[in-house]
């Protein structure tokens, strides 16, 4: 597990492949995940220790400003647990009695949102995505109980930084047991499969 985590969102692919470059040839960092995002933009995912994160971060920031290409960015010297498994494709099932929905601007406002918020609140991370097949934005779910979910969502605005912003969040106080089946398999529709719960009304052919 990494140290520190920075991520980095650029305007288009071309200062963001140029950033890449530089942070890793300036800075001995793992390369976690880079590329095209919704709408055109550019994801760039590094990992290592403080140092060297602190060090490619910075490179990465300074290419992205200099040009006028930077959307959003963040660094994690010490990310949550939960949260650096999910950003290693790890996700869990919804289990809490209550589940919060945040939509951000950005997906590094997102990362930062959540690492505060799992760290102040006894909240589970049910999942993460980063802009893709979200139309740039990031989409974070987390579930407890009622008075920590809640207290998560208020947290967000207050925490998304100065590039981000909150643009929905959502509070289901009493998941349906049915949408708790599904949410477990994710949020993408492509993945979605039917569910026929008991009771429910069904055309015949």
């Amino acid at each position: 597990m990494h140290t520190a985590l920075a991520l980095l969102e650029f305007n288009g692919p071309a200062m963001g492949i140029l950033a890449v470059d530089r942070m890793l040839k300036r800075s001995p960092v793992a390369l976690l995940r880079c590329g095209t995002v919704h709408p055109g933009r550019f994801l760039a995912l590094i990992g290592g220790t403080v140092a060297s994160t602190e060090e490619a971060h910075a490179v990465g920031g300074r290419v992205g400003t200099e040009n006028g290409a930077l959307a959003d960015e963040v660094l994690l010297p010490d990310p949550h647990p939960q949260l650096a498994a999910a950003l290693a494709g790890s996700r869990n099932a919804p289990q809490g009695e209550a589940l919060g929905v945040l939509e951000l601007s950005t997906s590094p406002g997102l990362l930062r949102v959540l690492d505060v918020v799992l760290k102040a609140v006894p909240v589970a991370l049910v999942e993460v995505r980063l802009a893709d097949d979200l139309g740039g934005r990031a989409l974070g779910i987390v579930d407890g109980t009622l008075p920590d979910v809640q207290q998560a969502l208020e947290m967000a605005a207050a925490h998304c930084g100065p590039c981000a912003r909150v643009l929905a969040a959502s509070l289901l106080p009493r998941l349906d047991e049915t949408l708790r089946g599904v949410l477990a398999a994710g949020t993408s529709f492509a993945s979605c499969t039917a569910v026929e719960p008991a009771g429910a009304e069904i055309l015949e052919a």
